[in-house]
């Protein structure tokens, strides 16, 4: 059925205020190698907000917002923790942009940065940590704030609801059945106002996939995907049958347009960069079960690596994660190497089963909402950046 989990991300349209100062960094190419090549250099983009600082006399912290797959655009008006906290501890507030998102552009270009494997190859999780420890480096050199604590913050995911479980796992059946029928894809097509005819079920199937996936992923307020689309699939009458009230929930999760369903669109920055990173090291061997909302599903490696291999020229990478980073045993791994790491939680997320939810030790506690949302990891450091995990 194709790539389940698509990364999506909308970014929020309001501008940041003038507190927001935006800065670019003379950022390596390739921190590992010495290769003449990996001196090269890119603009790296990074925001801070001055607002709320205490100085650097003061040893106020710092906080370092991480950015992730996407544009630091968003980040400024989205990432609400921040400033509550910059609040409270005087804090200096720094956003930094990932590499090959945004204006972080390597190579000159999008078009370049992204033209194969080659120019695509310092495009990982590695050089972006390397990249942000350079920045925050940089950064406390020249605010003069060598000793002030440095807390990084990261998060992502979102929650789901049973209310409608039930009735999104049987609707898969039925889309099967309908669209056996003679004219059987007209019907759907019909009841899901879809913007062009469907080559198959499977096109729909991928569809209502990919929204429930991204509406667990991004349920932020205050629109609140996940309850949108449950409240519209409870709401509808239930004499009009499964389909109509799945389609009620497609319209109340996209709101009021023209079609629905393989409507254009031009792929977002997050699109591109993340098939790239999934195709190299972020490989994500998600299955599903007989046990939940979804039709069953194995992940395929052999046919994962062959899409990779016709997509970039390159095979994935499965095992380097946890290869260069640890994670076979994650609590041993913490409790032997980890400090100053707090682990947060919020129990709706159906991520939240592979986090962290016990102290391991003094310095590495987990904090947990039952009814909350979103994961995060925040890391923080004395008067150095050294945060280990």
């Amino acid at each position: 059925m194709g790539e389940k989990f698509l990364h999506h991300s909308e970014a929020l349209e309001l501008p940041p205020s003038n507190d927001f100062k935006t800065f670019y960094y003379k950022q390596t190419l390739d921190h590992f190698s010495y290769r003449p090549e990996s001196y090269g250099t890119f603009p790296q983009r990074y925001i801070i907000n001055f607002k709320y600082w205490g100085g650097a006399n003061s040893s106020a912290p710092i906080l370092a917002y991480l950015g992730a797959e996407a544009p630091i655009d968003s980040a400024m008006n989205g990432i609400g923790f921040m400033t509550d906290n910059a609040i409270k501890f005087n804090a200096l507030l720094v956003y930094i942009e990932h590499r090959y998102y945004g204006k972080s552009i390597p190579f000159g270009s999008r078009k370049e940065a992204l033209r194969n494997a080659s120019t695509l190859g310092y495009f990982n999780s590695a050089q972006a940590i390397a990249d942000y420890a350079a920045v925050l480096i940089h950064v406390k050199k020249e605010f003069n704030a060598n000793y002030s604590p440095v807390i990084v913050i990261g998060g992502s995911y979102g929650g789901i609801s049973q209310a409608c479980y039930q009735t999104i796992r049987e609707s898969w059946s039925e889309i099967e059945t309908v669209a056996s029928q003679p004219n059987g894809l007209s019907i759907l097509d019909k009841e899901f106002k879809t913007c062009s005819p469907l080559g198959s079920s499977t096109e729909l199937e991928n569809y209502l996939w990919s929204v429930y996936a991204s509406a667990a992923q991004y349920n932020h307020p205050a629109k609140y995907p996940v309850n949108r689309i449950c409240g519209a699939i409870d709401g509808t009458y239930s004499g009009n049958g499964i389909l109509s009230k799945i389609a009620a929930g497609v319209f109340a999760y996209r709101g009021k347009l023209s079609c629905y369903i393989n409507e254009p669109r031009n792929a977002t920055e997050t699109d591109v960069g993340w098939r790239w990173q999934r195709c190299s090291e972020m490989v994500m061997p998600i299955s599903t079960d007989n046990d939940t909302m979804f039709p069953p599903y194995t992940f395929d490696l052999e046919s994962f690596t062959i899409h990779c291999n016709r997509s970039y020229g390159v095979p994935p990478r499965p095992h380097w994660v946890t290869t260069y980073y640890g994670g076979h045993d994650l609590h041993l791994i913490l409790q032997r190497f980890g400090s100053n790491i707090i682990f947060s939680n919020g129990l709706k997320d159906p991520y939240s089963i592979g986090g962290v939810l016990h102290n391991i030790s003094d310095t590495l506690p987990a904090v947990y909402t039952t009814h909350g949302n979103a994961l995060t990891s925040s890391c923080y450091a004395s008067s150095s950046f050294s945060c280990h995990s």
